[in-house]
C-alpha cells in the first residue's frame, strides 16, 4: 500500500509523517496553551487592582483548588484524543463521533457531580488551604460562581481531545483563544469595568468556559456526515464505555501521581523556609514555561501515533516517535540554554525582592535542566497517550515515583535544596527513560496482533 492513501480517503490508511505535519498540531497548540498564563495575569492584575490584599489572596487560593480538581479531570482530553486519532486512521468516521458523545457525556455528567458536591470540595479545600477568615470568605465567593462552569469546563476538555484526535490544531487553537479571550475581557470588564470584584472575575471565566463549549459543539458537529452518526446503543455500548473507563482511570492514576510528586516538592521545599520556598516557586516557571510548547509536541505525538496505530501503518509510527524525540529533545537544549544565559533577567521579572533573586539564582541551572530532562518524559507520554498503551504508562509513573521518592531521601539530606532540584531531575528523567524502554516491545506486539489480525 503505498502511503498517498491517506489523503484519498480523508486520513485513514497509510500516511507520510513530516516535520511539517508534526508542526502543524504542535504550534497551534502551543500558541493556544500560551493564552493560559495570559489569562492568569490577567486574573491576577485585576484582582491585585480591587485594592485588598484578601482580595488577591482568595483568588489565588479558589485558582488552586479548581486547578486540582479541573487537573484531575485532563484524562477526558487525553482518551479522547488516543481513541479519536485511532478511529481517524482506520477511516471509522461512526466510531470516531460515538467516542465524541461518550467523552462528552462523561464531562457533562462529572461537571454536573462537582457542581452538586461544590459545598463539599470547597470546604475541603479550605480546610487543606487554611486560608484567613477574610480570604475564605473571598474564596468561597470566587469559588461558588466558577464551579457552575464545571459541565463546560469538562466539556471543553473532550471537544479539545476530538480536534486534537483529528490533528485539527489550528482548530485547537480556535476554541483555546475563545475560551481564554471572553475571559480575560469579561474578567477585565467586570471586575473593574462594572465593579463586581472577584464576583466579576469568577463570572468572566463561567461566560469564557460556556462560550467556548458552544463554539465547540457548532464547529465540530457541524463538521459531522449524517451518514456515519452512530446509533445510541452504539455510543453507550457496554464494551467500549469500560475500554473507555479503564483507559481514564490508567490517566488520572498517573495524573494524580503527577500532582503528588509536585505537592511533595513544595512540601519539602516549605520545610527549607519562606526563603527557599519562594526561589522554587519562581522557578518552577521555568519549568512551565518549557511545559507549554513540549506539550505541542506531546500532541502531535498523540494523533500521528494514533492515526498510524490504526491505520496499522509501522513506518508513520516509527517516523512518528522519531521526529516528535527530535523536536522536543531539540528544544529542550535550546530552552536549557537560554535560561542559563537569560535566566537571571527573567527571574528578576518574576521578583523584586533581591534576597529571593540572590536564593533563585543558585538553584537556576537545576531549573534550566528540566527543559532537557521533562523533554523524553513530555514525548513519551504523548506516544503511549496515542497509542492507549494506558496500563503501561500508569505503571511506568508509578515506578518513576518510587525512584523519585529515593532520590529525595538520599539527595536532600545530603544536598538540600539542591538535592530537591536534582530529585526533579531524575524524576523527569526516569519517566522518560522508563517508558521508552517499553516501547519497543509494546510496538512489536500491536503491529504483529494487528498484522495477524
Amino acid at each position: 500500500m503505498s502511503a498517498t492513501t491517506a489523503s484519498e480517503n480523508d486520513g485513514s490508511g497509510p500516511f507520510e509523517v513530516t516535520h511539517r505535519l508534526v508542526l502543524a498540531i504542535a504550534i497551534p497548540m502551543t500558541l493556544g496553551f500560551l493564552t493560559t498564563p495570559l489569562l492568569g495575569l490577567t486574573d491576577t492584575a485585576v484582582a491585585g487592582r480591587l485594592g485588598s490584599a484578601d482580595a488577591l489572596a482568595g483568588m489565588a487560593v479558589a485558582a488552586i483548588i479548581f486547578d486540582l480538581l479541573f487537573g484531575s479531570f485532563n484524562f477526558l482530553r487525553a482518551s479522547t484524543t488516543g481513541l479519536v486519532a485511532q478511529a481517524f486512521g482506520r477511516g471509522d468516521r461512526r466510531e470516531e463521533q460515538a467516542v465524541y458523545w461518550r467523552s462528552l457525556t462523561i464531562a457533562l455528567c462529572s461537571g454536573l457531580v462537582l457542581m452538586l458536591l461544590s459545598p463539599l470540595l470547597l470546604s475541603g479545600g479550605l480546610f487543606l488551604m487554611a486560608p484567613t477568615p477574610e480570604v475564605a470568605e473571598v474564596a468561597s465567593t470566587y469559588f461558588m460562581i466558577r464551579v457552575l462552569s464545571a459541565p463546560m469546563a469538562l466539556a471543553n476538555y473532550a471537544l479539545l481531545g476530538f480536534v486534537l484526535g483529528r490533528g485539527q490544531g489550528t482548530t485547537g487553537l480556535l476554541l483555546q483563544a475563545i475560551i481564554n479571550g471572553i475571559n480575560i475581557v469579561l474578567s477585565i470588564t467586570l471586575g473593574l469595568g462594572l465593579g463586581w470584584g472577584i464576583a466579576g472575575i469568577a463570572w468572566g471565566t463561567f461566560m469564557g468556559e460556556t462560550v467556548g463549549t458552544l463554539a465547540g459543539l457548532a464547529i465540530v458537529v457541524s463538521r459531522f456526515n449524517r451518514a456515519d452518526r452512530p446509533s445510541r446503543a452504539e455510543i453507550f455500548a457496554p464494551a467500549r464505555l469500560k475500554a473507555l473507563f479503564s483507559l481514564n482511570r490508567d490517566i488520572m492514576i498517573r495524573t494524580f501521581v503527577l500532582i503528588g510528586a509536585f505537592a511533595i516538592m513544595t512540601r519539602i521545599g516549605s520545610s527549607m523556609g519562606p526563603l527557599a520556598l519562594a526561589a522554587n516557586a519562581v522557578l518552577m516557571n521555568i519549568f512551565l514555561v518549557a511545559g507549554y510548547y513540549l506539550d505541542g509536541i506531546a500532541n502531535a505525538a498523540e494523533q500521528l501515533v494514533g492515526r498510524a496505530f490504526g491505520a496499522n501503518f509501522r513506518p508513520a509510527f516509527d517516523r512518528a516517535v522519531k521526529l516528535t524525540l527530535l523536536w522536543s529533545l531539540g528544544l529542550g537544549v535550546v530552552t536549557t540554554g537560554l535560561f542559563l544565559i537569560f535566566g537571571a533577567d527573567i527571574v528578576g521579572l518574576l521578583t523584586t525582592t533581591e534576597s529571593v533573586r540572590a536564593e533563585a539564582a543558585k538553584y537556576l541551572p537545576w531549573a534550566a535542566l528540566t527543559a532537557i530532562t521533562g523533554a523524553l518524559a513530555f514525548q513519551m507520554d504523548g506516544v503511549f497517550i496515542g497509542a492507549t498503551w494506558s496500563s503501561a504508562m500508569r505503571n511506568m509513573m508509578l515506578l518513576a515515583f518510587v525512584g523519585y521518592l529515593a532520590a529525595l531521601a538520599v539527595f536532600v539530606p545530603l544536598l538540600g535544596n539542591h538535592g530537591l532540584w536534582l530529585a526533579l531531575n531524575l524524576f523527569l528523567a526516569f519517566r522518560g527513560i522508563f517508558l521508552a524502554l517499553r516501547l519497543p516491545a509494546l510496538a512489536g506486539r500491536q503491529f504483529s496482533v494487528a498484522n495477524r489480525s
